[in-house]
C-alpha cells in the first residue's frame, strides 16, 4: 500500500482507545461532596451579602434625616424574640428614636417573596412592641444591590422605602404612602 496522507490518517485513527476502570463512587462520598459544595455556596452567598449590608447601611441615617427623620440610634442584627408569643426575626439594620423605628432588610438581590417577608416580620416587630406597650410607629425599608423595577414597584406598594445602589452612593426611593406597623 503507498505511503499517502489518508493512510497516515487511518493509522492514526485505527489506534484503540485505552479502557479504564472507573471508580465506583459511594452515596456516602456523594453526601460528602454535596455537603462540601453547599458549604462553599453558603460562604459566598454569606459574604455577598456581608458586601451588600456594608456597601449600603453606613450612610442611612443621613439619607433618612434628608427625608425628615431624626434618627439616633442604628442597630444592626437586631434580634427580636418571645418565646411565649412565638416571635422570633431578626432584622438587619434598626434605625430609632425616641417616636420612631425603620427596620432595614438587606438583600443582594431583591425578589417578591422576600418583600412579603419583610411585610411579615414587620407585623411580628409590631406585635412586639404592642407587648412592651411601646407606641412608635414602625416604618420598613428593603435596601438591595440589585432591584428589577417590578420588585421595586411591588415593595413600594406595599408602604416600604427602597434602598439601592446609585453611583458610588446610595438612594432612598419614598412609597407614595409610607406604611407603619
Amino acid at each position: 500500500m503507498p505511503n499517502t496522507k489518508a493512510n497516515k490518517t487511518a493509522k492514526i485513527s485505527t489506534k484503540k482507545p485505552v479502557k479504564r476502570a472507573a471508580k465506583r463512587i459511594t452515596h456516602d462520598e456523594i453526601e460528602e461532596a454535596k455537603k462540601k459544595i453547599y458549604k462553599v455556596l453558603s460562604d459566598f452567598s454569606d459574604t455577598f451579602g456581608k458586601m451588600s449590608e456594608s456597601m449600603l447601611i453606613p450612610s442611612l441615617v443621613d439619607k433618612f434625616k434628608k427625608l425628615g427623620f431624626a434618627f439616633e440610634i442604628t442597630n444592626r442584627h437586631r434580634k427580636i424574640a418571645s418565646d411565649e408569643h412565638d416571635i422570633h426575626t431578626e432584622i438587619d439594620a434598626f434605625l430609632e428614636n425616641s417616636s420612631q423605628a425603620m427596620a432595614v432588610e438587606v438583600k443582594t438581590k431583591l425578589r417578591r417573596d422576600e418583600v412579603d417577608y419583610h411585610v411579615e416580620r414587620m407585623e411580628k416587630i409590631r406585635r412586639h412592641a404592642d407587648l412592651h406597650n411601646d407606641k412608635r410607629q414602625f416604618l420598613g425599608a428593603i435596601a438591595a444591590t440589585v432591584v428589577d423595577e417590578d420588585t421595586r414597584r411591588y415593595a413600594l406598594k406595599q408602604g416600604f422605602y427602597v434602598i439601592e445602589p446609585s453611583g458610588e452612593d446610595v438612594k432612598i426611593v419614598e412609597p407614595v404612602s409610607a406604611k407603619v406597623w
